[in-house]
């Protein structure tokens, strides 16, 4: 059974930082291309970014490109995304996604920016 627990969201300033983390069960992340998305108040989930399988592949939004870092513990079986000088503008639930045939979603975690 297929399984995604995101974790690691929390209030914190514009300008900081925090590292998410989505646990995999069920599969292994090294065999997927793995993602994270971010769905804000009133808004359209967008992809943030993606690691291929191999991890030769990374990808991000240009809304975060030089600030967010998406790596991968295969020994955890875990995918990180670490957010660096947040602002406001990120504020949103964060997802962890996996394509294994069907689309599976981990139930977020809530990133908050604000002073």
């Amino acid at each position: 059974q297929v399984q995604l627990v995101e974790s690691g969201g929390g209030l914190v300033q514009p300008g900081g930082s925090l590292r998410l983390s989505c646990a995999a069960s069920g599969f292994t992340v090294r065999t997927y291309a793995m993602n994270w998305y971010r769905q804000a108040p009133g808004k359209e989930r967008e992809l943030v970014a993606t690691i291929t399988s191999t991890g030769d592949s990374i990808n991000y939004a240009d809304s975060v490109k030089g600030r967010f870092t998406i790596s991968r513990d295969n020994a955890k079986n875990t995918v990180y995304l670490q957010m660096n000088r947040l602002k406001p503008e990120d504020t949103a639930v964060y997802y962890c996604n996996a394509r294994i045939g069907l689309n599976y979603w981990g139930k977020g975690t809530l990133v908050t920016v604000s002073s």
